[in-house]
């Protein structure tokens, strides 16, 4: 092993030995959640499918104008997913045991243990007062550990961004939630599918509605303790299974689950940055390399273009220099015979 490569290796041992320090800013404490934050609560079987909810949050977060207009129908043929230019979309399903079809509106379901904040080691993601779960851009550093860590599979990355790439996601119209005003899909709902208001009066709302109607539903409040419990709730009259929501979830928070994982994001923040610095040294080193020994062969190669130029040249005057010499020669036998024939005619 060449010096050169030994004293990489001991940059990056070193560099994960220095990261593997415990530091308490490094650790993931458990969180249940805010007292008295906000939720939502979806009564799926409300919901007509109006895609009113998606216009209202494309507005309000000035996200980009859709393929097709929010009036368009036919896009609920196809199930979808939120994405960086729609933190919601409504979707359509079939109901076995119904005859007429089913609509979910799709969202972050804003967890009171985040998956998504747990799994950020330079905690971009943060669990508000208000029960929202927020995304700071600055600090994020595009690792997107988010994006595998989120069961319900909400957050997106803007891959198209080549500069400045963000997570996108829904944030419960937060800026909103600070002013006093309601989340843009709820305040302008037409059926009154989506109810506001603090999480506690939001399950005792869904229980209230359950027992009232328990033809209409299944006993079950989805959101309460899946996952930890989060601060979008729904009730359905279909399977929950059958609306595109997971029910194998259980009810363990994520950082349950993610603690034993995230040990060894320090050593891999700490050896990743000195790995790729390697790498891009070795690289600029085997580009000089490269340039030189390309630079050498254009030179030998026009050298011996020039020699054999120089040649070819000196053989084609040397050539040129012997047929001028024969032409005098020939020239001057020509002109002497010439000579001696005239003077011959004139002797006799």
């Amino acid at each position: 092993m060449s010096k050169s490569r030994r004293d990489f290796f001991k940059l990056t041992l070193a560099a994960g030995a220095a990261a593997a320090v415990p530091e308490t800013a490094r650790g993931h404490e458990y969180f249940t959640g805010y007292p008295g934050s906000y939720a939502v609560l979806h009564d799926i079987t409300l919901c007509i499918g109006c895609r009113k909810c998606e216009a209202a949050c494309n507005e309000v977060n000035d996200l980009p104008a859709p393929d097709e207009p929010f009036e368009t129908r036919s896009v609920l043929e196809n199930e979808r997913r939120t994405d960086d230019k729609s933190y919601t979309i409504v979707n359509q399903y079939t109901d076995p045991g119904a005859g007429s079809p089913v609509f979910r509106k799709q969202q972050c379901n804003h967890c009171k243990e985040p998956a998504c904040a747990s799994a950020c080691f330079v905690n971009a993601f943060t669990k508000t007062p208000e029960g929202a779960v927020v995304y700071d851009a600055s600090v994020c550093v595009g690792c997107r550990y988010c994006l595998v860590a989120c069961p319900f599979d909400v957050p997106t990355y803007q891959y198209n961004e080549a500069l400045t790439p963000k997570v996108m996601k829904c944030t419960m119209c937060h800026p909103r939630l600070v002013e006093g005003k309601l989340p843009a899909c709820v305040e302008v709902c037409p059926q009154e599918a989506l109810s506001f208001g603090k999480r506690e009066d939001m399950v005792i709302l869904a229980r209230e509605r359950i027992r009232k109607y328990p033809e209409r539903y299944i006993d079950h409040i989805y959101g309460e303790y899946e996952m930890g419990g989060t601060n979008w709730l729904y009730i359905s009259g279909a399977p929950f299974e059958e609306v595109g929501l997971r029910t194998d979830l259980g009810v363990k928070p994520a950082p349950e689950f993610t603690s034993g994982a995230l040990s060894i994001v320090p050593v891999i923040v700490g050896v990743w940055p000195a790995l790729l610095g390697g790498i891009y040294l070795m690289t600029r080193r085997k580009e000089k390399i490269s340039n030189r020994e390309k630079k050498e062969a254009v030179e030998e190669a026009t050298e011996t273009t020039r020699a054999a130029a120089d040649d070819k040249l000196a053989r084609a005057m040397e050539k040129a220099k012997q047929d001028k010499e024969k032409a005098v020669e020939l020239a001057v036998k020509k002109t002497i015979e010439e000579t001696e024939a005239q003077k011959g005619g004139e002797d006799s």
